[in-house]
C-alpha cells in the first residue's frame, strides 16, 4: 500500500473541499490515487458538503434531552437553512443524538475557536511542566504539548469528541455527513447541560457526630 502523506491529504482537501479525516480515509481506500479518491469522496457526497458550509442557517430545532431519572438535562440549538428539512426525521433525529451526545460526554464548548485563549494557554503551562517533569527534552515538548491540546480539544468540544453512537467518528464528521446527505447546511449553534446538584456542596455527614449527638439526648 502506498503511504498516505500529509501533502497528499492536504492536496485532495484543497481540490474536494471535504475534511481533513474523510481526505485520508480516501487516499487509504484508493491506495492513494488522487483522481480516484476525488470520485470516492463525490460518491460519498463529501467533496460538495464543505462548499455548503458557508450558507446561513436560521431554522433548525432547540432539543430537549432527560437523562438518568431527571438528574441530567440538556437544551441544545442546532440551525438548518429550511424549516422543510428542520422537520424531517433525519434532522431530527441529529439533533437528538447529538442532545445524547452532550448529556453523555460533557462538552464545555460547541468548537475549537470558542474555548478562550487564557484556558488554553493555561493547559498548554501545564502539559508542559508535566512533559519536563517526565523529563522529556526541550526540542520534543512542544510537539508533546502540541499532542496533548488536541486530544484536551476532543475531550471539551462537542464536534471534535468521538461520536458516543460511531466511535470511529467525531461528531464534526456526523454533521458533515449530514450536510452531504440532507443537502443544506447544518450547524450547531449552542447547548447548555445540566446535573442536578452541580457545583454545589454535597453534605457530608459526621456519623459520628451524629451518634454522639443522638446519645446526648
Amino acid at each position: 500500500m502506498a503511504e498516505i502523506t500529509a501533502a497528499m491529504v492536504k492536496e485532495l482537501r484543497e481540490r474536494s473541499g471535504a475534511g481533513m479525516m474523510d481526505c485520508k480515509k480516501a487516499l487509504v481506500a484508493t491506495g492513494g490515487d488522487l483522481e480516484k479518491s476525488i470520485d470516492f469522496l463525490r460518491e460519498k457526497g463529501l467533496a460538495s458538503a464543505a462548499k455548503k458550509s458557508g450558507r446561513i442557517t436560521a431554522e433548525g430545532l432547540i432539543e430537549s434531552y432527560i437523562h438518568a431519572g431527571g438528574r441530567i438535562g440538556v437544551l441544545v440549538e442546532v440551525n438548518c437553512e429550511t424549516d422543510f428539512v428542520a422537520k424531517t426525521d433525519e434532522f431530527k433525529e441529529l439533533v437528538k443524538d447529538i442532545a445524547m451526545q452532550i448529556a453523555a460526554a460533557r462538552p464545555q464548548y460547541v468548537d475549537k475557536e470558542e474555548v478562550p485563549e487564557s484556558i488554553v494557554a493555561k493547559e498548554k503551562e501545564i502539559l508542559s511542566a508535566q512533559a519536563a517533569n517526565e523529563g522529556k527534552p526541550d526540542k520534543i515538548i512542544e510537539k508533546m504539548v502540541e499532542g496533548r491540546i488536541e486530544k484536551f480539544y476532543k475531550e471539551i468540544c462537542l464536534l471534535e469528541q468521538p461520536f458516543i453512537k460511531d466511535t470511529d467518528k467525531t461528531v464534526r464528521q456526523l454533521v458533515t455527513e449530514k450536510i452531504a446527505k440532507i443537502g443544506e447546511n447544518i450547524s450547531v449553534r449552542r447547548f447548555a447541560r445540566y446535573e442536578l446538584g452541580e457545583g454545589l456542596e454535597k453534605r457530608q455527614d459526621d456519623f459520628a457526630a451524629e451518634v454522639a449527638a443522638q446519645a446526648r439526648k
